[in-house]
């Protein structure tokens, strides 16, 4: 299984070199990604175009083995240490260059310092990471999430922690949750606010779920006629508490989308043409897992065809669309 996995075609955790490069930054490139994405392996001896299994000279195997190890060492900043095997297959020896998810990220390439030599894996190729993406790799690194983050200069109010609190109770009891009092000591263990030294400080989420202090934070919906983007009939922009964003958008959708109604006996049932449920969730997701470092905003269109919810930032740690489509949760070991 694992074998097939290894020997299938390149992918985001998978790449083939026929020979090793003269220049080496041409496959730390590679590992540098590995390291900042979910890990892979560089087989070496494999030709990258038809898949064909050309193997390593038994003679130059471990001089090759150990200039990897060096080139690796000298190359990459913070360490990296890949575990480097020959493997045999269909009588041929290939290299095996295996690189662990790093957790000191971002890991770079010293020659070109950080801002231009850190790298990720996307689908089957190793990019260039962008500045945004740099500084999540940086908050990764150091275990902080962007939301734990003082919100520096913004204030806490009671009014605002009070209704804040008070929310939260109204949406568990709307959830179907069991009765909890909500007080600002629970603020502080979900790390919404901090204590430092008697005070009480905001965090960004904090602002996020009691204002509109953050310019990007807003849930921008439209509705389209037709299949495309040319003509629009309507438009909002909703700012606020994020909560308040997800409700008012949602409302909006439904606002805008058919409503049919069926007879069952006696009993006329009315019907969204799209499930209400599937609509929140999609919308929550948007907020709940985009990238708080692009300032972008969330965006909900409305066409004849479909709904479309776009969300700042790509999919989570280097995960494809064919991955999520297919159901992919966890690589195979």
């Amino acid at each position: 299984m694992v074998e097939d996995t290894m020997f299938s075609g390149e992918s985001k955790n998978i790449e083939y070199k026929v020979s090793l490069p003269d220049k080496s930054e041409k496959y730390m490139k590679t590992i540098v990604a590995f390291a900042n994405t979910q890990g892979g392996k560089l087989i070496v001896g494999v030709d990258d175009k038809t898949h064909q299994i050309v193997g390593v000279e038994n003679d130059v195997l471990f001089q090759m083995m150990d200039g990897i190890a060096n080139a690796v060492s000298d190359s990459c900043v913070p360490q990296i240490i890949p575990d480097i095997e020959p493997q045999t297959v269909d009588g041929k020896t290939v290299i095996v260059v295996s690189v662990e998810a790093g957790k000191n990220r971002p890991y770079y390439l010293k020659s070109k310092g950080k801002d231009n030599g850190t790298y990720i894996r996307v689908a089957g190729t190793s990019r260039q990471a962008f500045p945004e993406k740099i500084k999540e790799l940086e908050m990764e690194g150091a275990r902080i999430s962007w939301d734990e983050l003082t919100c520096v200069g913004y204030p806490v109010s009671e009014e605002a922690t009070e209704k804040l609190c008070q929310d939260i109770e109204r949406f568990r009891k709307k959830a179907g949750m069991a009765e909890h009092s909500v007080k600002k000591e629970q603020l502080i263990n979900w790390k919404i606010l901090k204590q430092s030294e008697g005070q009480l400080l905001a965090t960004n989420a904090y602002a996020l779920l009691t204002s509109e202090y953050f310019s990007f934070s807003k849930t921008q919906c439209a509705v389209f006629k037709g299949t495309d983007r040319a003509v629009f009939l309507d438009k909002r922009e909703f700012t606020g508490p994020i909560y308040t964003q997800i409700e008012e958008a949602v409302d909006f959708v439904l606002r805008n989308i058919r409503l049919g109604a069926t007879i069952d006996g006696l009993v006329r049932k009315e019907k969204y043409e799209l499930p209400p449920e599937a609509i929140r969730e999609m919308i929550i997701n948007a907020h709940c897992h985009r990238n708080l470092l692009d300032e972008s905003c969330i965006q909900v269109a409305v066409y004849d065809d479909r709904l479309e919810v776009t969300s700042p930032g790509g999919l989570y740690n280097g995960l494809t669309y064919e991955e999520v489509m297919n159901g992919h949760s966890e690589d195979p070991e």
